[in-house]
């Protein structure tokens, strides 16, 4: 009660707060975080990396530019990897989040990571979200939460099982992947738009170099000497304006019982998963089962290039295969 309490003032406080900054709210999309550019600084130090691409295969279909959510005038959309083989067993669903400080990025950067786990037999989901040059938050979480009910509510048409829905994630879609899991049963996040009779929570997380925590030790985020940051646009505060706001937001802040396994898979880049110890304890109090995988010397955007794509679609395989036994 103390903390559904401790949300709402947080949010009250921020609806209310007048300093709120909407100068990063342009209206145009952001296209600077995509494959190409990333792969122009990954090569300099990795000579060897190659752009993991889409793919055809006749063991998956796909659909794609399905409205999930009509919020205003703004649908929402998202893509559908599914396998073709047919099966008596209801499939895992993955729902795959992309990164880009929730500022820029697209759902087509993890279209080949659908496609590759939809070849193993998962059905994937890949949804847009309001960045903050349209929105700030928590509309990306609003958002999520109402694609993650639309899964559900359409589950019968994909074959899948709603006891087995997963949050997937890299970077800031890591971190947004992490919040849908730490805030199961968590009302106040839940937003007013598309399926409300249908259930949000998340089975587990596979939280790929996302922060769990924007105030601490560990973060990077909330630096605006030389520009502003990530954060900084998607809550419209800065850090010292509304730590409240920043804290509320994190997905650490959530964790506890109600957090579903989880997965982490993370880079060298160690400020990108700000607060895992800190979360990995939280949820060891509850014996909620976890995995932690490092690639050593590995850059931040790893999950779009190999030689770590392969080992990092195994270890979500592994994992998802131990949580969800058959």
């Amino acid at each position: 009660m103390k903390q559904s309490l401790s949300i709402l003032f947080a949010i009250v406080f921020w609806n209310a707060a007048s300093a709120q900054s909407k100068i990063g709210i342009t209206n145009i999309p952001d296209s600077s975080y995509n494959v190409q550019n990333e792969y122009k600084k990954v090569k300099k130090e990795f000579p060897a990396v190659s752009i993991v691409q889409e793919f055809q295969s006749s063991a998956f279909t796909e659909k794609r530019n399905i409205s999930y959510c009509k919020t205003g005038e703004r649908s929402l959309l998202l893509d559908v990897f599914s396998p073709t083989k047919k099966s008596k067993t209801k499939k895992t669903a993955i729902i795959i989040i992309h990164g880009g400080g929730w500022r820029s990025g697209h759902r087509s950067l993890h279209y080949p990571m659908a496609q590759r786990l939809a070849q193993m037999g998962y059905v994937c989901f890949t949804p847009e979200y309001r960045l903050s040059t349209e929105a700030l938050y928590p509309a990306a979480i609003y958002d999520l939460k109402a694609a993650v009910r639309w899964i559900k509510k359409n589950a019968t048409v994909y074959g899948i099982d709603t006891t087995k829905v997963v949050a997937l994630g890299h970077s800031a879609g890591g971190e947004l992947a992490a919040f849908l899991g730490a805030t199961n049963q968590h009302t106040l996040f839940e937003g007013t738009d598309c399926n409300l009779n249908s259930s949000s929570a998340i089975n587990a997380v596979i939280d790929i170099d996302g922060t769990l925590a924007f105030i601490h030790p560990e973060s990077g985020e909330g630096d605006d000497s030389k520009r502003t940051s990530a954060a900084t646009y998607w809550f419209g505060y800065t850090k010292t304006e509304n730590p409240e706001l920043w804290k509320q937001a994190a997905p650490l802040t959530h964790a506890g019982k109600q957090t579903p396994p989880t997965l982490f898979l993370n880079s060298a880049v160690a400020r990108m998963h700000a607060g895992r110890e800190d979360y990995l304890q939280k949820l060891n109090q509850y014996n909620i089962y976890t995995e932690v995988h490092d690639f050593d010397g590995a850059p931040h955007s790893f999950c779009l290039f190999e030689p770590w794509f392969t080992p990092m679609i195994n270890y979500v395989d592994h994992f998802l295969k131990k949580v969800f036994p058959k």
